[in-house]
This record gives C-alpha cells, sequence and structure tokens, in this order.
C-alpha cells in the first residue's frame, strides 16, 4: 500500500459538476482529492480486507438474531423498548438491506482492524462507486496509469443487481421507491440522487422526496406532498433519529417499507463493537472493545466513543505514547464505548481510514478518507486508489 502523488485533471471540477458530484468541495476547500491515489497489490485487497469484509459481515449478521432476543442488550444499546418488537419482526420477515460500510485502520500489511460500522446510513458512496472510476479511466486513457491497472470496485453495478434481486421479491416495489434525505444537506441529497438513479437503472420506478416534506394522514400512513401514500421509503436519515421524532411512534403500525430496514439500526450503534469483541475474542480483525457506564477520559491506548454520534463526532482517544486528540460534537446523550486505539496509518502526513462496503451480503468495494488529524470527520478529504 503506497500513496503516489499525481497531477489531478485539470477539468476535474467541471467534469464533476457535470456528473452531479456537487460536493465535491466543502468550505472552499476539495472533498475529492486527486492530487494523490492510493497504491493496493492483488493480495492486499483480496486477502486483507475483502475477505476480513465479508466475515465480518456474517459476524454481525449472527449477532442480530441473540440481540433482539436479549432485553438487557437492547437497553445497553439504548434503543427505546416500544420498538423493540417493530426490530424484531423486521428481522424476522428478513427485510431486506441494500448497504453498508466498514471502516479499517490498514496500513499495507498485517491484520485490517475494524473501527465501526455505518450500517444505516453511510455516505461517500457516490464518490468510491462512481466518481473514482471514472477518474482511473481517465488516468488510464492519457497514460498516467497503466493499461493493466485496476480498482476494487464493483459496487455500482452490485447496487443495481441488488434492487432488482430486492424488486424480484416485493410486489410493493412495482410502486415507486421514494428516496429521502434532510433539505439542508448537499451531500445527503447527492447519495440519494446516486442511489436513485442506480434504482432507475435496475428498472424500479422512483421519487424523491425531502424528509420534511413528508405527512402523515388520518389512516397512519405516509404520504407525499400529494397525499399519495409512500409504501417504500429510503431514508438517508439515522433510525435513532426517527425513534425520537414525533412521528416515530407511528413507524411500527406503517404500511411503509423502509431501506434501510429498522433491524440495520443494531449493526450501526457503535455497541456493536464490545459485543463483537464479546462474541469473537482475539479475532485478528477487531479491536479490545467494552461498555462504559458513564463518558471518562481515554487513558493511554483507548478511545472512547458514544453509542450513537457519526462522522467522528464526539470521539476522544489517547494513543498509547500518549498523544491526544478529540472531536465535538452534540451526540452526548446516549451511552459510550471504549475501544483499544489502533491509530491510523500515516501517509506524508495524511491519516489514511478504510471505508469497505457492502452491497447485500457481499463485500464490493473500497473508498479511502484522508485527514491531517487521527480521527476522520465529514470534512476529510476522499482519496482514490488502484490496483497495479
Amino acid at each position: 500500500m503506497k500513496r503516489i502523488k499525481c497531477a489531478p485533471r485539470p477539468n476535474w471540477q467541471s467534469l464533476a459538476d457535470q456528473l452531479g458530484f456537487r460536493f465535491h468541495s466543502i468550505n472552499n476547500q476539495p472533498y475529492w482529492d486527486e492530487t494523490a491515489y492510493y497504491q493496493f497489490t492483488l493480495r492486499q485487497i483480496e486477502d486483507d480486507l475483502e475477505a476480513p469484509t465479508a466475515e465480518l459481515h456474517q459476524m454481525c449478521l449472527a449477532l442480530v438474531d441473540q440481540i433482539l432476543k436479549d432485553e438487557l442488550t437492547l437497553k445497553q444499546l439504548c434503543i427505546p423498548e416500544m420498538y423493540w418488537p417493530y426490530l424484531a419482526d423486521s428481522w424476522r420477515k428478513k427485510q431486506p438491506p441494500i448497504y453498508g460500510r466498514m471502516d479499517f485502520s490498514y496500513a499495507g500489511n498485517g491484520s485490517a482492524k475494524l473501527l465501526e460500522l455505518n450500517y444505516d446510513t453511510p455516505t461517500s458512496l457516490y464518490e468510491a462507486a462512481f466518481f473514482q472510476w471514472v477518474w482511473m479511466e481517465d488516468l488510464i486513457r492519457s497514460g498516467q496509469l497503466p493499461d493493466t491497472a485496476d480498482q476494487f470496485n464493483s459496487i455500482q453495478d452490485a447496487l443495481i443487481e441488488r434492487f432488482k434481486f430486492i424488486a424480484s421479491g416485493n410486489k410493493k416495489l412495482s410502486l415507486p421507491l421514494y428516496f429521502s434525505s434532510v433539505r439542508v444537506s448537499i451531500e445527503d441529497k447527492g447519495t440519494t440522487d446516486y442511489l436513485r438513479d442506480v434504482a432507475h437503472q435496475a428498472g424500479l420506478a422512483t421519487e424523491y422526496i425531502a424528509l420534511e416534506d413528508i405527512g402523515l394522514n388520518a389512516n397512519g400512513e405516509f404520504v407525499d406532498l400529494a397525499n399519495y401514500p409512500i409504501f417504500n421509503l429510503f431514508k438517508l436519515y439515522p433510525w435513532e433519529f426517527i425513534f425520537n421524532e414525533r412521528f416515530g411512534p407511528f413507524i411500527p403500525f406503517s404500511p411503509t417499507q423502509f431501506f434501510e430496514p429498522a433491524w440495520k439500526s443494531i449493526l450501526s450503534n457503535k455497541g456493536i463493537l464490545p459485543l463483537l469483541w464479546q462474541a469473537y475474542p482475539g479475532h485478528p480483525n477487531l479491536l479490545a472493545a467494552d461498555f462504559l457506564t458513564e463518558y471518562a477520559a481515554p487513558e493511554a491506548g483507548w478511545v472512547v466513543k458514544p453509542l450513537l454520534s457519526r462522522e467522528g463526532a464526539n470521539i476522544s482517544m489517547r494513543t498509547q505514547t500518549g498523544v491526544v486528540d478529540s472531536v465535538g460534537g452534540p451526540y452526548t446523550d446516549s451511552g459510550w464505548i471504549r475501544q483499544a486505539c489502533h491509530p491510523l496509518p500515516n501517509f506524508d502526513g495524511n491519516y489514511a481510514l478504510v471505508g469497505s462496503w457492502i452491497v447485500g451480503d457481499e463485500a464490493v468495494g473500497i473508498g479511502i478518507r484522508e485527514d491531517a488529524g487521527l480521527i476522520t470527520q465529514d470534512t476529510s478529504r476522499f482519496v482514490p486508489h488502484v490496483i497495479v
């Protein structure tokens, strides 16, 4: 695994705009960064990332059934009791998921270490599935990469097949599948637009509606602005937020099928990390982790995380050598875990995080985020990769 500097394409910003990548820059700073790329060998991809991702995914699924039968664990995960039957029902009915992302610390040698799961509302999808593939093809055409260059990236093809599979076993999906995100987030809108386009390629009828525009009729059905019932809804909005919304109590009685399904709220909770460690202690791709009864500043060699947070918010760490890093945020009202500190590898002053994508039950590709700090945040840059 190497970080290799390269010349950006002179027209990349205008190309990004043309292709709908409207969040390629954040606060006038590049979010998409093609001044460098990460180079892997095929062995590193297949043995160190693809295979562990698939194995860990199956380990996670095996835990869901156990957790849903254990009230103490559900309480430990801070999932409101009124939703427990709804989660169990979504699992029992095998409501199908679409995708998820695992985040790893990996330096190109040794075992990749799982840092967390993003299994409910993962973003950085468009740039991983589509735009980094366009980048690679352009660099091959220009001679900056050899013709033999490849990428661990079948994400888009896998998504198309996944939507076809879900639709084939669901009569409801003869009706439109609505895609929804909060109005103010350009990144969330870009992700939902991309997924909507992929679903359209799979032959599904689709609509977009801002989350704020979804209504509730007298029959307890969620409806669009024309008061038409929404029977299928992809929501880029976390289940833990939904559980605390005023409309939340109507969810269990609604005929709407949600994507991702409600049982995914278990795997998007950082409490899954100590539960994995308890179930598979010493696994080479896991880090020691346990629950905390209350927040406590991390000791040397540990990271403290809220059960419910995203994009690095409210995480604090102290490395084995005493280096301290932390990120503030609003996620202070859930429980906490601690996890053994395995710092991200440093390449030329950039700390790189490998996001490994699951579609359905298959490991299908990676995307890399990097930052000047040890904690990856929402503004951390996306850097493409190749296999040579």
